[in-house]
């Protein structure tokens, strides 16, 4: 099941909520392959692409952060440092045993709710804050 972007997602920011879409998209593409047999073939794509794109988004969100003195920064930091671990751990992972069913899901279903509730949960506050702050 696809994950679907919708206004519960949206931050507010054009710039932060395009790479949440972008890594949404990523996470989804992985599902369709998987449902046409080609899971095992796009899982090595998809881990490059969330490892590049991850730590530019992130770094681009914790640049808001600072500029706006985002009160919690250091556990939104240290979350985002969780989260690239997690990616690395699987690509670790694969290039020792290769893509199996496990990992495929670990990324889809890992990965993907992993987003969402970031999202929901913290990076909504932190566009509140930053929304405060501009008023």
């Amino acid at each position: 099941m696809a994950y679907v972007w919708n206004k519960d997602l949206e931050t507010g920011n054009s710039l932060i909520d395009t790479q949440h879409q972008q890594l949404i998209k990523a996470v989804n593409d992985l599902l369709a392959a998987c449902s046409s047999g080609q899971g095992r073939d796009a899982l090595d794509n998809t881990l490059n692409f969330l490892e590049s794109y991850t730590a530019k988004h992130f770094g681009d969100e914790e640049k808001l952060q600072i500029q706006y003195q985002y009160p919690d920064y250091m556990n939104h930091k240290s979350l985002h440092e969780g989260f690239k671990k997690f990616v690395s751990d699987i690509a670790i992972q694969i290039k020792k045993d290769g893509p199996t069913a496990t990992l495929i899901s670990k990324v889809t279903f890992g990965v993907g709710d992993w987003l969402i509730t970031h999202i929901k949960k913290e990076d909504t506050k932190v566009a509140g804050h930053i929304r405060s702050k501009e008023k």
